[in-house]
């Protein structure tokens, strides 16, 4: 991996994000996690055959894209140079979703803007797993900060760390232990058991790239408002609130987050009707209204783009 294909592959990302027709390697790995899950559930009973598939899994899948991500480009090497490097480009795009993130972000701050309750419900669905159908105003941007702030950690930063250190067949591996956590790493039913191994390897996956990603969101507040003063206020409730929340990483960077914006983020969110209080995060020293989710948005590249600068340099 060298400066010149993380920076070709961050320009990608920029340019394209992720277009429907596009087969990207993360669909591939959620049908792989549905159709294994499928079959095993015959084989595995009682919790710790649970338990032992779910090891499997979690180390399983990984591996795999990370042998078969290395084999692509090694075959594409020996055919030419070139194609290697085109291929290592393409495999590395893959991996990021910034563009994507901010595609998505936007619709929602649209809707708002045009004042289409409805529609931004619609639209923060589709970013969001929790109950989307009576949130008010501010319950959307807060669900959609939060999952600007979580997104940059695990869509952007965490990839970037691992293209840096291992190329992409270490970070399409990571892509799949991140897919792991998002569909079977909960922990109530039916994957309590299951799921055990695909969250704990996530958390771990995650825990260096959060707190990267926390520290560079508070540099972008930085250039983003040209202000050290608010500089130091993200890291005072990143510092303070950061290790509140449940997960040991998804707190990072919402701390960093609610600190860079003013704002308070965090309550008590319903999924399948069930509520779930999650920690506050930040003070209310501004309403959660559309502009935060721009204001968001441009912390989220200019994080992108440091990290991206900073993975180029120590590759160079």
């Amino acid at each position: 991996m060298t400066a010149g294909v993380l920076i070709a592959a961050v320009v990608l990302d920029v340019s394209c994000g992720d277009p429907w027709w596009f087969p990207h390697p993360v669909r591939l790995m959620g049908r792989m996690i549905t159709w294994y899950e499928r079959y095993i559930r015959y084989l595995a009973s009682g919790r710790m055959g649970e338990i032992v598939a779910g090891v499997v899994l979690a180390v399983g899948l990984p591996a795999l894209w990370y042998a078969v991500t290395y084999w692509l480009i090694e075959l594409s090497m020996a055919a030419h140079e070139i194609i290697g490097k085109l291929t290592e480009v393409l495999l590395a795009y893959t991996a990021l979703a910034a563009r994507d993130l901010r595609d998505h972000a936007v619709v929602v701050g649209r809707a708002l803007d045009a004042q289409s309750l409805d529609q931004a419900r619609r639209a923060v669905s589709r970013m969001v797993g929790r109950d989307t159908a009576g949130l008010s105003e501010p319950d959307i941007v807060r669900a959609t900060v939060e999952t600007i702030a979580e997104s940059t950690s695990d869509g952007v930063i965490a990839p970037l760390f691992y293209l840096v250190i291992g190329g992409p067949p270490l970070a399409l591996a990571y892509k799949a232990v991140n897919t792991l956590d998002s569909m079977v790493g909960h922990l109530d039913e039916p994957y309590r058991y299951f799921g055990w191994a695909s969250a704990r390897l996530d958390d771990l996956a995650n825990w260096i790239p959060a707190r990267v990603t926390a520290c560079l969101v508070i540099a972008a507040v930085g250039l983003r408002f040209r202000s050290v003063a608010r500089m130091r206020y993200a890291w005072t409730v990143f510092r303070r609130d950061g290790g509140k929340h449940p997960s040991p990483n998804s707190g990072q960077a919402e701390a960093a987050m609610a600190g860079a914006l003013q704002v308070q983020l965090g309550g008590v969110n319903y999924y399948a009707g069930t509520p779930t209080p999650r920690p506050l995060l930040g003070v209310t020293e501004r309403p959660l209204v559309s502009t935060c989710i721009r204001e968001a948005v441009s912390i989220m590249w200019l994080a992108s783009f440091l990290g991206a600068g900073l993975g180029a340099c120590f590759l160079s």
